[in-house]
């Protein structure tokens, strides 16, 4: 029989949220062992690798991240079920933050098929920074968050856990059919001063010994897009924010970049049961 084992799909989740089998095993009322049998079985079941394993816990192989986007919408849908058949509505007002950088092409899409699949659900939506977004959660200014977090060597910049909705490179970006940069200092094209981003790529070729200048200033994403679109100069955004008129920037004497990941913002202690049950409605349909 083909298919995948609920609880063995369950395990998986537990496992690259929580980054080790250890964390995740009292997640799924599991010993570690139990949780590391249950992987096994799961990648023999895949027939590949699904998880790369190291002293610094555990992370997806490729299959691993398609395994898990699968994962999310299927459990989902299982309690979904579960809901309509008992007679369980998700109802209320929800407030969600949403870092602008994350998917800035499709977010509108998945936030209608957000609200057609719970119409119950009064949504009320704000983009902000991710630093924002973070000190807004923890004053209690909102239910639930999507915050980008750099993947820099030697550790995660940033405060973001929780459930990972996506990973994806950061690039070098500049106007379409632009020549790779010639002049000295790089134009370098940023959000405000408070961006965590902008801050890390300033390190960044601070550290290279790359000397930028800041040609243009953006409020927001898509003041950047535009920026870049008309070759006002060079920008770092994640590959999802590299829309029309732009293109990936080959130049050989920019520094290499790392990867982010969006997470949703780890649960509160004594989180109501509408908003863990939003809070899965939101990872499967905006991941």
């Amino acid at each position: 029989m083909s298919g995948f084992d609920l609880d063995l799909l369950r395990t998986l989740v537990a496992v690259l949220d929580a980054g080790s089998l250890t964390a995740a095993a009292p997640k799924v009322f599991l010993s570690q062992s139990s949780v590391s049998e249950q992987m096994r079985k799961l990648e023999e079941r895949a027939g590949q690798p699904l998880l790369v394993r190291g002293k610094a816990g555990v992370r997806a192989t490729p299959a691993g991240e398609r395994l898990l986007a699968h994962a999310r919408r299927i459990l989902a849908l299982s309690d979904e079920a579960w809901r309509d058949l008992r007679g369980v509505a998700l109802q209320g007002e929800l407030r969600l933050c949403i870092t602008d950088y994350y998917r800035p092409g499709d977010v509108a899409r998945m936030l209608r098929r957000l609200n057609e699949q719970y119409p119950r659900v009064r949504l009320h939506v704000t983009i902000m920074k991710s630093g924002a977004i973070e000190a807004a959660y923890e004053r209690g200014e909102i239910d639930v968050g999507i915050s980008m977090v750099i993947q820099e060597r030697g550790g995660t910049r940033g405060r973001a856990q929780g459930a990972l909705l996506r990973r994806e490179p950061l690039l070098w970006m500049a106007a379409q059919r632009a020549a790779a940069p010639t002049a000295d200092p790089l134009p370098l094209l940023v959000l405000p001063e408070t961006c965590a981003l902008r801050q890390y790529v300033e390190r960044l070729l601070s550290r290279r010994g790359q000397a930028y200048s800041v040609a243009h200033v953006a409020s927001g994403v898509a003041g950047l897009q535009l920026a870049v679109a008309a070759g006002l100069g060079v920008a770092c955004l994640n590959e999802s924010a590299l829309g029309a008129g732009m293109a990936r920037l080959h130049a050989p004497g920019l520094p290499a970049l790392p990867s982010v990941e969006f997470r949703l913002l780890a649960a509160r202690p004594g989180e109501s049961e509408f908003v863990g049950l939003a809070r899965q409605a939101i990872v499967t349909a905006m991941s």
